[in-house]
């Protein structure tokens, strides 16, 4: 880890205007962008707030807004249609596997362990799990048995290749299942972790049933 600059912290003052600033910098993360300069960010903000002046009007900044709106959406697309071949080319490999089944709506399941063969969450039910959750070349993306704490949501809060799969395990079941995006995260995908048109890989252990 980077070490961090230096800056005195000590005053009540100091520690609220860093928080100002943690909280303008994780908006800056969320808007981030190749090319952002922070030197001029910080400029930005020094003008305006120092003398409340610009160094370029609002009408010259625009054009500049709309260029780096253009290079992202061509630059999420060409992202889009690259995730989206890979997804096709994995689940028809997927799908040809021994024991890999497939439902009508194209989510594949595959049943690592086998539990109880009792009762079935149904769509208003609160589930707990375990799950790993990976992209199709393995990377990690969420998974509760890294942190080492079962997860516990309602079957109706999750993506709907989740929706399906819990419905059809048992308490007990261990399932591996390959969701095409559009049972996914879709055209969207989330965040900076799931690109657009992903298709997903996740291990699911059906710990229990609350309520």
């Amino acid at each position: 880890m980077a070490l961090l600059p230096e800056v005195e912290l000590n005053t009540d003052e100091q520690k609220a205007s860093y928080g100002f600033g943690l909280q303008f910098g994780n908006q800056l993360l969320r808007n981030d962008f190749d090319g952002l300069d922070v030197e001029a960010v910080i400029a930005g903000i020094q003008h305006w707030y120092g003398q409340q002046q610009s160094a370029v009007t609002q009408e010259e900044i625009n054009p500049s807004y709309e260029v780096i709106q253009r290079r992202q959406q061509e630059k999420a697309a060409e992202l889009g249609a690259k995730s989206e071949a890979l997804a096709k080319q994995f689940l028809t490999a997927n799908a040809a596997r021994e024991g890999v089944s497939t439902t009508a709506s194209g989510l594949q399941y595959e049943v690592l362990e086998s539990g109880n063969g009792g009762t079935s969450p149904g769509p208003q039910s609160t589930v707990v799990t375990h799950y790993h959750g990976t992209l199709v070349d393995g990377t990690v993306f969420d998974s509760s048995v890294q942190r080492g704490e079962p997860a516990e949501f309602g079957v109706h809060q999750v993506i709907p290749a989740w929706t399906e799969a819990l419905q059809m395990m048992s308490v007990g079941d261990k399932w591996r299942i390959a969701c095409p995006p559009q049972l996914a995260y879709g055209e969207q995908g989330a965040g900076n972790a799931i690109p657009p048109n992903t298709a997903l890989v996740f291990e699911i252990h059906l710990i229990d049933i609350k309520g």
